[in-house]
């Protein structure tokens, strides 16, 4: 692309290269400071015709729309008060007639800005509780919050739309990202319980820097859209990549006592044929690391449970390798961690949602002690994770996986099946591709047992409980390398990451998943080793 820059009483292209249609902002400067022979040191600030700051963040999308002036701004050790003032071609108007924009360079020197990475934390609080004391409704959310010590959903909403109406204000609508890194920061610092404890900074669900989301961005984005008459795809949090974390990642273990080659082979002979409870479960332990590198091979269409078939009759196999996975202090932490911590907080935090028969039936069951009398209702350990979903719901999937509620979602985690009815006829009927937990009995209230429905296929947990059969089906996502079902990934990466501590730092999260854990962890200090 060339892009016309004038710089003084000179006016020349500038040619960038567009790479799968991104422009280089740093090749672009190095060839405008080539192109007018400025000194390799010059420090320049871009900004657009209404005055507003461009940074390399938001300069390919600015620049691709065509017909936009941008001007340049040089630091203060780098002036030329012989140049001419801004007055003398300010309003020049120049028509661009290749595939580009126009570039002004200005030579009025610019106040030096704040160095990223220094804001302040005191001056960014008092910024939003000046914007909040102004602005309409301002007074409604630091009330609420005095009163409740967080803030709801809607309230929330309410608090980034008046905080971006007021960046955009001041800013125009692409601040850069100091700016927007300013307000998150602003946010957290007057609300701390809407901090998150587990990110680097803290503010990352409301502006994360490095991958432009958060409800900052986000708000901002749909103000832009509007602007623009057009509509612009957003990402999709449900296709966002898994990083370097999640079921499906590939793990160095070292496990000890494996076998490999004949031997290996000889045990899974003898695994289809033993009945003794002992050998199955030391033979099971000796062939794991083959087992991983078939469940992790994705050039190989192996069928795991016919390979293993004892994972369908055995209990107690999907906890062995999930250990050798990981550790027996992993293994153990939703069992630990659920009643003591998140239960209470969970239920607290789902009374804020807007009320539904479901819901309310969800929460009287979570809240009570012993087993409910409803016939229809689960007991309050499957309730509690259940309100989970609903305080993590689907997002959409994109147009051949639109977005579900969250009581349509439940399905894709537990399915009652009356133990009077067939097993084998809703395996022939299910339509679930991801691992669920089968829960039967003759009533929602009294489960007889639970099973791990997957390919068709019913792995017995060891658990009795709610929470333990949960814990199991959770595993199996481990076990055997199967990624979540889109529709309940924030409810999966949150527990993931927040309960289990797996993959720390290393899972992209939905700022859903960070408010979420923010608002459970407020009066909560975790502090537990990182995997």
């Amino acid at each position: 692309m060339l892009v016309q820059v004038r710089y003084n009483q000179q006016q020349k292209y500038v040619k960038v290269d567009d790479v799968d249609g991104q422009l280089d902002f740093i090749e672009f400067h190095k060839k405008v400071i080539e192109r007018f022979c400025l000194p390799p040191e010059a420090k320049v600030v871009y900004k657009d015709a209404t005055g507003t700051e461009v940074d390399e963040d938001i300069f390919n999308d600015l620049v691709s729309q065509g017909n936009v002036v941008l001007t340049v701004f040089p630091s203060d050790e780098f002036t030329d008060c012989s140049l001419s003032s801004p007055s003398e071609w300010s309003d020049s108007s120049f028509s661009s007639g290749a595939s580009g924009s126009t570039v002004l360079l200005d030579e009025i020197p610019r106040k030096k800005s704040r160095v990223e990475g220094t804001i302040s934390a005191v001056s960014a609080k008092k910024l939003i509780e000046a914007v909040l004391g102004t602005s309409s409704g301002g007074e409604e959310v630091l009330e609420e919050y005095h009163t409740s010590q967080t803030l709801k959903d809607s309230t929330r909403r309410k608090l980034v739309n008046i905080v971006v109406a007021h960046m955009i204000d001041k800013h125009g609508h692409l601040p850069t990202k100091a700016v927007r890194e300013e307000y998150a920061l602003g946010i957290v610092t007057l609300f701390p319980s809407l901090k998150d404890p587990y990110s680097k900074k803290g503010y990352e669900h409301f502006y994360d820097a490095a991958s432009s989301t958060g409800y900052i961005s986000w708000r901002l984005k749909t103000i832009q859209r509007k602007i623009r008459r057009e509509s612009t795809p957003s990402n999709s949090l449900t296709g966002l990549p898994q990083g370097g974390g999640g079921p499906t990642s590939q793990r160095s273990v070292a496990a000890e006592e494996q076998l490999d080659g004949d031997a290996c082979q000889e045990a899974i002979s003898l695994l289809k044929h033993t009945a003794d409870a002992s050998l199955i479960f030391r033979k099971m332990r000796e062939t794991f690391q083959h087992r991983q590198k078939l469940v992790n091979d994705s050039d190989k269409t192996l069928d795991i449970l016919s390979i293993f078939p004892r994972f369908l009759d055995t209990k107690g196999l999907v906890n062995q390798d999930f250990i050798l996975l990981f550790d027996d202090e992993v293994s153990t932490r939703l069992l630990q961690r659920w009643d003591p911590i998140f239960r209470c907080n969970v239920i607290k935090e789902a009374k804020q949602l807007t009320s539904t028969p479901e819901l309310r039936q969800l929460l009287h069951s979570a809240e009570s002690q012993q087993k409910s009398d409803e016939a229809t209702t689960y007991d309050n350990e499957m309730a509690s994770l259940l309100l989970l979903l609903h305080l993590l719901p689907p997002t959409p999937g994109g147009p051949k996986a639109p977005k579900i509620s969250a009581s349509d979602a439940v399905e894709k985690l537990v399915v009652f099946h009356k133990s009077c009815c067939s097993l084998e006829e809703h395996l022939q009927n299910q339509q679930n591709r991801q691992p669920y937990l089968l829960a039967v009995g003759r009533q929602k209230r009294n489960i007889d047992r639970f099973y791990i429905s997957i390919d068709k296929r019913l792995i017995p947990c060891q658990a009795n409980s709610s929470l333990g059969a949960f814990d199991e089906l959770f595993k199996a996502h481990f076990v055997f390398s199967v990624s979540y079902d889109c529709a309940l990934l924030n409810f999966y990466t949150f527990l993931q990451t927040t309960v289990y501590n797996i993959d720390m730092g290393k899972m992209r999260l939905s700022p859903r998943v960070r408010d979420i854990r923010a608002r459970l962890l407020s009066q909560e200090v975790l502090l537990t080793p990182q995997i």
